[in-house]
């Protein structure tokens, strides 16, 4: 825990950073074929963009499509089936509220191939902006280490994002790393074709040639 102690104890001690910015910066550390899920929303759209190469779009991402707060436990049903491979689900604040039982589930089962990314704006942007807990006072870092995610930390600042990153793709886990994030607009929009997305994935993973 030494590691995590140069970080911020609240969120409110945490920069206010860019989601595309930051998510640009995580696929850049991704070497060894690492599997993104994405959760519902602008947090999906914008890994649907950093994602992009001129050699094509990285096959080892999930894009939900309409399944608010499923972020975590596919990315843990993912990380059971395919222990050796590293694991991090994306989700936002709204949607891991919704889901707060999948942390205790994550940490009972001490997953170590899985980190959570929480992208925190404190508002359900992509339906109009209302605000969510965090914006009140709920903080989502403090609510994991009560349900047992002893590695949880909020990002200081984008340098220390990249090092928590970095840290969770080399170390055991599980992880969970808190963002405060702006309420800028995604720069794309992730292609609604589930049955494309499934298979893309899969063949990612190896699940299918």
């Amino acid at each position: 825990m030494a590691q995590l102690a140069n970080h911020p104890a609240s969120r409110e001690q945490a920069k206010v950073m860019n989601r595309y910015d930051i998510t640009q910066r995580m696929i850049g550390l991704l070497k060894h074929d690492e599997a993104v899920i994405g959760g519902i929303g602008y947090t999906n759209f914008d890994l649907w963009a950093a994602s992009a190469t001129p050699a094509g779009r990285r096959t080892q991402n999930f894009y939900m499509l309409g399944s608010m707060g499923l972020a975590v436990p596919i990315a843990l049903g993912v990380a059971l089936a395919q222990p050796h491979r590293k694991v991090i689900a994306l989700e936002g604040d709204g949607s891991i509220l919704m889901q707060l039982g999948s942390l205790a589930t994550v940490a009972e089962r001490g997953q170590k191939n899985l980190a959570i990314v929480i992208m925190d704006n404190g508002a359900y942007q992509i339906t109009g902006g209302q605000p969510t807990h965090t914006q009140a006072g709920a903080d989502i870092v403090a609510i994991a280490r009560g349900a047992g995610l002893a590695q949880s930390a909020w990002a200081a600042d984008e340098a220390a994002f990249e090092e928590l990153i970095a840290l969770a793709l080399k170390e055991d886990g599980p992880w969970l790393i808190g963002c405060r994030i702006d309420n800028q607009k995604p720069v794309d929009t992730t292609e609604r074709d589930p049955s494309r997305i499934r298979d893309q994935f899969m063949r990612g993973l190896g699940t299918r040639k």
